[in-house]
């Protein structure tokens, strides 16, 4: 069955989107990671002394994996968005944008030999380049030496799968890794409702089951689905009925 598309006019209408963070990650089966995300913040918080003899890559050196939609983007976003609310530097670095590892890698010494913890966040490993795969070997070899730098990566497949240069494979498997998982239809359904709570929207009880069966599996596409129900609901003054959601996916 082919998938509905959505209307060019709500599919980009999310600035209201709740912000992607660990209170509303629903964990599913990625519960271990999300609690090892959860102490760690938890650690900032507190402001904990790390002992000068502690492997520095326990709960610094993470690197977590799984298919598109099992909530790896999330988590990475949350991390980072829960160190800035800290006030400690954060440094999202992807793929398509090599700016951003080349001014990490002009303050990496300092950040180094700080005691303040420091996150960096690196998305879509497996998209790397080889000039961007060197610089995170770089930025790897300094963080295992320094005092509180933590750095969070993702990619689609584990350390050794991923089709990058033997050393870097190697490096990431020094760290703490995680696989994460796609959540089942009960778990979807759970999910889609908190996200249609947090924008105070209420769906009737048919619309959540039918979207599963009738329109994308994948979470990103639900919760766009859900920010478009959401705009064409507040547009046309309607509740969220299944009626409404068959109007606003029909062909146009």
């Amino acid at each position: 069955m082919n998938s509905p598309s959505l209307p060019k006019q709500f599919a980009l209408d999310i600035g209201h989107t709740p912000k992607p963070s660990l209170s509303n990650f629903l964990a599913g089966e990625n519960v271990a990671l999300h609690s090892t995300l959860l102490a760690l913040t938890k650690s900032w918080e507190m402001n904990a002394p790390r002992e000068a003899s502690e492997n520095p890559l326990n709960q610094r050196w993470i690197y977590w994996w799984g298919p598109e939609g099992s909530g790896r983007t999330h988590l990475l976003s949350a991390i980072g968005d829960a160190a800035q609310e800290l006030s400690l530097e954060h440094f999202p670095l992807t793929p398509s944008e090599p700016v951003s590892w080349v001014r990490l890698e002009d303050k990496l010494s300092a950040l180094c030999a700080s005691d303040k913890p420091s996150v960096i966040t690196v998305d879509d490993v497996d998209r790397l380049d080889e000039r961007l795969v060197a610089s995170l070997f770089r930025i790897l070899n300094a963080i295992q030496g320094s005092k509180a730098v933590h750095i969070f990566m993702s990619g689609n497949a584990a350390p050794g799968a991923l089709r990058l240069r033997e050393d870097l494979r190697t490096r990431l498997g020094w760290g703490l890794i995680f696989q994460t998982h796609l959540l089942g239809d009960d778990e979807k359904i759970e999910a889609l409702q908190q996200a249609a709570q947090a924008r105070g929207l209420v769906l009737s009880p048919d619309v959540l089951p039918w979207l599963l069966n009738r329109f994308y599996r994948d979470m990103p596409n639900l919760m766009a689905l859900i920010d478009a129900l959401d705009a064409y609901s507040l547009e046309t003054k309607r509740a969220v009925t299944l009626p409404l959601v068959r109007e606003l996916l029909q062909p146009k």
